[in-house]
C-alpha cells in the first residue's frame, strides 16, 4: 500500500503547478535522481581541413553528485570522406574517452549517443574537445596536402550533454544555500526569486537590489534574471528557495516565529529558515540601515561563501565591503603561460574585465611574447591578435626567433570597445610536407609567455546613449547615485521591472560601495539633485515622467493615456497604448547627469521596455537614446541627441606617464630648453662684462 501511495504522490507533484511542486521537491530531496541538459553551443560549429578539432565548455555544481553524463552528438561529416581512414576522437579536460569513424553519408545529421567516464569530470568548468582527421583521399603512397576545402566536419548545434546527478544538501548553512540558490538547475528552473513585503519600503527594497546584484554576478545563466516577488504572490509558492528581504515588523508570523531572539534595533539577522517546503534566507532588521547594509553583505560573493553557519548579524563595526575596483593600465593575459599544441590552426582565448563606462583610448597596444617549434613550415605559418574576434595584425613565425619572439600591436581606436571584451591570439602552425608524415599530438607547438601584456589608456564615456549603457548608472564598477523613482500604484509587474533592470546592472557592478535610493514619484526636487534617475511608471502615475513628459522623445497626449508620433516613428493611437518605452534623457535636476524614462500606457508593457534591458543578449537590440518595443516582440531604437557627450580623460598626466616615448620626447624637450636658457644667461653674463671692461677704459 505504501508504494501505491508513493507512487501517486510521484505523479501529482510531477503534473502538478506545470512541473514546478516537483523540481521544488526534488530540491530539497538530495536522494532523488535530477537531470539536467547542457546545450553545447549556441550556433553550428564547422570544423575544416584534414585535422581540426573543437573544444566546448561546460559547468558542473559543486553540490552535484555526478551519476551519469551522456553526450549526444550531431554531426554530418563531408560525403567525399574516407570512412576507413577517417576519425572522430573525444576528450574530456584532455582525456580521450572515445573515437569512432563518422559515416560519411548523404543524411543531413548523424546522430552518436555515447557515455563519458565521470571519473574525467570536475566540479566547476570542464571542456569537452571533439577532434577529427577527415581523408578525402586514399593515402597510397602519394603526398597529400594537409588542409582542403572538401574536408570538413560539420557539428550541430543541437548536440548536448545529458547528466543525472544526485545533489548534496544544503547542510543548513548561508553558503550552501547561497551555491543552490544561483546554481545551474535552479536558475534554469525558474525556482528562485527574491520576495519583499507588499508596498515595501525605499530601505526594503534598497537592501533587495542589493541582495540581488551580488545574485546576479554569481548567476550561471546571464539571460535568466532572478524575480522580485511581493511575499503574497501566487508565484512565490512556485519557488523552492527565497531570498526575503524586510524590515522585522514586515515580516509574516510564521517567518519570525522561528527566528533567533536577538536585538535588532542596531544590527540585522540573516538566518535561513526551512517553511513549507522552501528554503528561505531571511534578510530582517529594525533599523532601515542596517537591512540595506545585509543587502550590500549579501552583494560581496567572496564573504557569503564564508558563512558556514544558517545565521549571521550584521553589527555597526561589521566589514562588508568590497575591494575597491581599480582600471588597470597593464594586465597580463596569462599567470603561467599557455602551450597550444598541433596542425594547423590553433588560438587560446582571454577574457578582459574592463567597467563598463570605459572605453578603450589611443595608445593602448599589446605586447605578445612567445615562442614555438623549429619545424614548422616558416614561409607559411604566422600568428594573429584578435580582438573581440577582429583581426588587429599578424606576424610571421621566423626559425631565427623560434625560441624568443616577441609581438607589439595598438588597439585601434576605431574598434570602439566599451566594458568586457577578449583577446585571442592565434597560431596557424604549418608543417613542411605536412601529408607525408604522420601528424604527432604534441607537435607543432607554440607557448604564449606570461609576461604577455595588455597596456591599456581608457576613456570615460559619458554620453547619454543606451550604446554607453548602463552608464551613467554605474562608474567604475560600482553604483554611481542612482534614484529609482516608482509609481504611486505598484503590481508584480512594478516589481518584475526592478528586478530586470537591476539583474544587468548588478552583473556589471564589481563593487558594493555605490548607492541606490528608492523614492516615491512625489518626492521633492531637491531630493533628486545629483543623482542618477530611474523613473519607472506611467503617465497616470508616476508625477516624475509627467512633469517631464515635454522633454521626453517618446511623448504621452494630452489624454497621458497613450505614447504619440514624434519625428522618427508613427505610431497609431490604440498602438500607442500598447507598447513600452526606454528613453535616455539630460536630468531635468542637475546638468551632467541622467534620467532614464522606463515607462508606457500600462504596467505590463513597461515590464516589456525593462526586459530590453535584463542582459547582454537582449542590450545589443538597444542603441540610441531612444527606443519601443511592444508584445510581438518587435523593437524600434532611435538616436535623437544630435550629438553625444564629451568623453572625459582618465587623466591626462597618467596617461602622459604610461606613454614611455611622449615622456622621453617630453624630458628631451626640457632639457634643450633648459641649455637654451642657460646659454642665454651665459651670453648675456658675457656681454655685460665685456661692456663694463669697456667703460672702465
Amino acid at each position: 500500500m505504501r508504494w501505491l501511495v508513493t507512487s501517486l504522490l510521484c505523479l501529482t507533484l510531477l503534473f502538478s503547478q506545470n512541473g514546478y511542486a516537483a523540481a521544488a521537491a526534488a530540491i530539497l530531496n538530495p536522494s532523488s535522481n535530477h537531470h539536467y541538459d547542457v546545450t553545447l553551443a549556441n550556433t553550428d560549429s564547422l570544423l575544416s581541413g584534414s585535422s581540426a578539432s573543437k573544444p566546448f565548455y561546460f559547468e558542473i555544481e559543486d553540490y552535484w553528485n555526478i551519476e551519469t553524463v551522456t553526450l549526444n552528438l550531431d554531426y554530418k561529416m563531408t560525403p567525399l570522406a574516407q570512412d576507413e581512414y577517417s576519425s572522430i576522437t573525444l576528450s574530456v579536460n584532455g582525456n580521450a574517452f572515445h573515437s569512432f569513424r563518422p559515416e560519411a553519408t548523404s543524411e543531413e545529421k548523424n546522430h552518436l549517443t555515447v557515455s563519458v567516464p565521470k571519473a574525467l569530470l570536475i566540479a566547476g568548468n570542464n571542456m569537452l574537445t571533439v577532434g577529427g582527421v577527415v581523408q578525402t583521399a586514399t593515402p597510397d603512397q602519394v603526398c597529400l596536402p594537409v588542409d582542403k576545402q572538401e574536408s570538413w566536419l560539420q557539428l550541430y548545434k543541437t548536440s548536448n550533454l545529458s547528466m543525472t546527478y544526485a545533489k548534496e544538501p544544503i547542510g543548513g548553512s548561508i553558503k550552501g544555500f547561497y551555491q543552490q540558490f544561483i546554481g545551474l538547475d535552479t536558475v534554469s528552473a525558474g525556482l528562485n526569486a527574491i520576495a519583499v513585503p507588499v508596498d515595501s519600503e525605499p530601505g526594503e527594497l534598497e537592501a533587495a537590489v542589493q541582495a540581488l546584484a551580488g545574485l546576479a554576478k554569481a548567476n550561471p545563466l546571464e539571460d535568466e534574471s532572478i524575480p522580485m516577488l511581493e511575499w503574497n504572490s501566487d508565484a512565490r509558492l512556485t519557488k523552492s528557495m527565497i531570498v526575503a528581504v524586510a524590515l522585522y515588523d514586515h515580516l509574516p508570523g510564521e517567518i519570525k516565529s522561528q527566528l533567533a531572539d536577538e536585538d535588532l534595533s542596531k544590527q540585522a539577522l540573516i538566518q535561513l529558515l526551512s517553511v513549507d517546503k522552501q528554503q528561505i534566507l531571511v534578510v530582517t532588521s529594525e533599523n532601515a540601515e542596517m537591512l540595506v547594509k545585509a543587502g550590500r553583505l549579501l552583494n560581496n560573493q567572496e564573504l557569503v561563501l564564508q558563512l558556514s553557519s544558517s545565521r549571521k548579524l550584521v553589527g555597526e563595526q561589521t566589514n562588508i565591503a568590497t575591494p575597491a575596483v581599480s582600471v588597470n593600465k597593464n594586465v597580463t593575459l596569462t599567470e603561467t603561460g599557455d602551450r597550444l599544441t598541433g596542425i594547423s590552426h590553433q588560438e587560446k582565448a582571454y577574457f578582459i574585465a574592463l567597467p563598463a563606462n570605459r572605453s578603450i583610448a589611443t595608445a593602448s597596444k599589446i605586447s605578445l611574447d612567445m615562442r614555438y617549434a623549429n619545424n614548422l613550415d616558416f614561409d607559411r605559418s604566422l600568428v594573429t591578435v584578435l580582438i573581440n574576434d577582429l583581426p588587429i595584425g599578424s606576424k610571421k613565425l621566423s626559425a631565427e626567433l623560434a625560441n624568443g619572439d616577441q609581438l607589439t600591436l595598438p588597439i585601434p581606436k576605431n574598434m570602439d570597445i566599451t566594458g568586457n571584451f577578449s583577446v585571442t591570439v592565434a597560431f596557424d602552425l604549418e608543417l613542411k610536407n605536412a601529408g607525408c608524415i604522420t601528424l604527432q599530438n604534441q607537435t607543432p607547438w607554440a607557448f604564449v609567455e606570461n609576461s604577455s601584456v595588455l597596456q591599456l589608456n581608457t576613456l570615460d564615456q559619458t554620453a547619454l546613449l543606451f550604446n554607453n549603457y548602463p552608464n551613467p548608472f554605474l562608474r567604475d564598477g560600482a553604483f554611481n547615485q542612482v534614484a529609482v523613482v516608482l509609481p504611486e500604484v505598484r503590481d508584480r509587474y512594478t516589481y518584475l521591472t526592478i528586478s530586470n533592470l537591476f539583474h544587468m546592472l548588478g552583473r556589471f557592478a564589481e563593487s558594493n560601495a555605490g548607492e541606490v535610493e528608492f523614492y516615491e514619484d512625489d518626492t521633492e526636487a531637491a531630493a533628486l539633485a545629483n543623482r542618477n534617475i530611474i523613473a519607472i511608471g506611467t503617465y497616470q502615475n508616476n508625477k516624475v515622467i509627467r512633469d517631464q513628459n515635454e522633454h521626453l522623445y517618446f511623448q504621452y497626449n494630452e489624454a497621458g493615456d497613450a505614447i504619440q508620433s514624434n519625428e522618427k516613428m508613427s505610431i497609431d493611437e490604440d498602438y500607442g497604448k500598447r507598447i513600452g518605452t526606454l528613453q535616455l534623457i539630460d536630468s531635468p535636476y542637475t546638468a551632467g547627469l541622467g534620467l532614464m524614462a522606463v515607462t508606457g500606457a500600462g504596467s505590463d508593457v513597461y515590464y516589456l521596455a525593462s526586459k530590453l534591458l535584463t542582459s547582454e543578449s537582449t542590450k545589443w537590440k538597444v542603441f540610441g537614446d531612444g527606443a519601443v518595443t511592444d508584445k510581438d516582440g518587435n523593437i524600434y531604437a532611435f538616436r535623437f541627441k544630435k550629438e553625444a557627450g564629451g568623453e572625459q580623460s582618465t587623466n591626462m598626466i597618467e596617461e602622459v606617464m604610461e606613454r614611455s616615448d611622449v615622456l622621453g620626447f617630453m624630458v628631451a624637450i626640457v632639457l634643450v630648453l633648459v641649455v637654451i636658457l642657460l646659454s642665454l644667461i651665459l651670453l648675456i653674463r658675457k656681454y655685460r662684462m665685456k661692456r663694463r671692461e669697456s667703460d672702465e677704459t
